[in-house]
């Protein structure tokens, strides 16, 4: 999920271009809301709220009574119904679909996630100290 999740809408609708005319039931179709980020100073200090964040969320069933269930940031309701549907064919055939779909969108995301930190790491700075010696 957390790979149909961070992936781009574009990407997933690529990747899973096949499945997406699954037969299937909205349960709940795709609704966008807020949700509450919290943060903590240092990781160990209280918690605060940080600020709001764009979700969008949806659950499907396919005709065999199999659920699938997705959240996903921002307001594509098509990303959403979409990794919704993959969500339910992964509980049916997690072979089939880990191949085709989750495969190759992990490696884009890997791939973004790699140029990220390159590009951040150029930016590093080192900081030290030197000891100055007293005369």
């Amino acid at each position: 999920m957390r790979v149909l999740a961070l992936s781009a809408p574009d990407d997933l609708a690529a990747c899973a271009k096949d499945y997406a005319s699954t037969a299937h039931d909205l349960l709940r179709a795709p609704e966008t809301g807020l949700v509450m980020l919290r943060g903590r100073m240092g990781a160990t200090g209280a918690a605060f709220n940080l600020g709001e964040a764009t979700v969008t969320r949806c659950a499907v069933r396919l005709v065999d009574g199999t659920q699938g269930h997705a959240y996903v940031m921002g307001r594509s309701a098509a990303h959403a119904k979409l990794a919704a549907i993959c969500d339910a064919l992964l509980q049916r055939d997690a072979d089939g679909l880990s191949g085709t779909v989750i495969a190759p969108l992990a490696a884009k995301l890997d791939a973004r996630q790699a140029e990220a930190s390159s590009k951040a790491a150029a930016t590093r700075v080192d900081f030290f100290t030197m000891v100055r010696g007293d005369d």
